[in-house]
């Protein structure tokens, strides 16, 4: 499933912002889930667009550098991509069937990663925290 494309600005990505960039970054904004570089890859030669999957993986390295786009780890150990659209911290609900996702408030995740790194003596710096389930879509389907 696809999302509409949004009209917010394709951000900068280092000295020069390529037409290969900005294909990565308008293929992810079409994506209401997470999607692996070689999919998106295949999305853009299937667009018609001349990317190398060499640039789709550093472009995708590049945007998560700059928090602009989220990053998962799925069970298989896949590194997979999604345009963030917050910009503020959170955490996502994914369905275990299609790969749908929705950035999520991390809620009392947020208190409990503090009482943990406090008891434990750490300064926290970071946490990550994702949801599984099956989406209304695919539950219908079964």
């Amino acid at each position: 499933m696809t999302r509409p494309h949004s009209t917010r600005p394709v951000p900068k990505l280092g000295p020069r912002m390529t037409k290969q960039r900005a294909a990565v970054v308008d293929t992810l904004r079409g994506l209401d889930k997470f999607a692996s570089a070689k999919t998106i890859h295949t999305l853009l030669t299937e667009r018609g667009e001349s990317v190398g999957l060499t640039t789709v993986y550093r472009t995708l390295a590049s945007l998560a550098e700059v928090h602009a786009v989220d990053v998962l780890h799925s069970p298989d150990g896949e590194t997979l991509y999604r345009d963030c659209l917050s910009h503020h911290h959170h955490h996502h609900l994914v369905c275990a069937e299609c790969g749908r996702s929705e950035e999520i408030e991390g809620g009392p995740v947020e208190k409990w990663a503090e009482l943990i790194a406090a008891r434990y003596g750490y300064d926290l710096v970071g946490h990550d925290a994702e949801i599984y389930g099956v989406c209304r879509a695919c539950q219908a389907k079964r």
